[in-house]
């Protein structure tokens, strides 16, 4: 089974939900996996602490001009949408910064001046957490191919049990490749008129997908009730409602796990996987 824990906007405590809930399943004597796929800022390591056992160097093909071949026609020049390559009176400039690895330059040229090398964008890295398996991938920075790095990572996924995702956030590419082949999507909120708004565009793109999804609240009782009844409006599950509190801002200030310091929690994190649980097996 693989969870996604997803938000249409940044701060709303994805991670603390991701990082515990993994922590619960792991507690409860299931085999589990927390897989970090917000690659341009993870941030599950903090509160985890895994031991990294495996580190890989991610790439992705980029092209390499024969210049011996080339006949400058511009061909793969013209066809690129992304503007990275230029083709000069007597040179191909290669920008391998903006380039997203489609290979449409090398089917397109009809001197088969155009080949393939490799650029590494990022590392993934793999390893345990106590009972919880880990992994997480990091861009370099400057780059720019985050789907390619994240579908990587998911590729380590365990088979064997219950893998829970954290995505970036958002409802761009880098968010759809993250929940792509999932079983269940939370969709982690805050009741401010930024939270709804942005809960409003992840509904639209989980639905648009297919994928069964239910909402989480962070900070329950701050802002207003228009997030409330905007999921009761949509028949949208309310799976998960955490209060504002002192303590835990403070723990997750200092990169502690909230279950270990507030165990009283742990049934509203037993309710959220028995009501995913629930959904799923309809």
């Amino acid at each position: 089974m693989k969870i996604a824990i997803a938000s249409g906007k940044g701060g709303t405590g994805k991670t603390t939900i991701a990082t515990n809930l993994a922590y619960y399943i792991a507690q409860s004597g299931e085999n589990v996996q927390y897989i970090d796929c917000d690659v341009e800022e993870p941030n599950g390591h903090i509160f985890l602490k895994p031991k990294i056992e495996e580190k890989d160097t991610v790439t992705v093909g980029v092209p390499d001009v024969d210049l011996k071949k080339c006949n400058m026609c511009g061909k793969c020049a013209e066809f690129c949408q992304y503007n990275a390559i230029a083709c000069l009176k007597n040179n191909i400039l290669v920008f391998e910064e903006l380039c997203h690895s489609c290979g449409g330059c090398m089917m397109i040229c009809p001197c088969g001046a155009m080949c393939e090398k490799q650029r590494a964008i990022g590392v993934a890295e793999f390893g345990v957490a106590g009972n919880i398996k880990f992994g997480h991938g990091k861009l370099n920075v400057g780059a720019i191919q985050t789907p390619a790095l994240i579908k990587y990572v998911k590729k380590k996924a365990n088979i064997n049990g219950v893998v829970v995702i954290d995505v970036p956030p958002g409802t761009s590419c880098p968010v759809i490749e993250a929940i792509k082949n999932v079983n269940f999507v939370v969709l982690v909120t805050e009741p401010t008129p930024f939270g709804l708004n942005d809960l409003e565009l992840a509904v639209g793109m989980v639905r648009t997908i297919g994928i069964p999804f239910g909402v989480a609240i962070n900070r329950c009782d701050i802002g207003d009730g228009r997030v409330v009844a905007y999921c009761k409006e949509e028949r949208i599950d309310i799976l998960l409602e955490i209060p504002h509190n002192r303590k835990i801002a403070e723990n997750y200030s200092n990169g502690n796990m909230i279950l270990q310091i507030m165990p009283e929690l742990n049934e509203k994190f037993e309710t959220l996987y028995n009501l995913i649980n629930r959904q799923i097996n309809v």
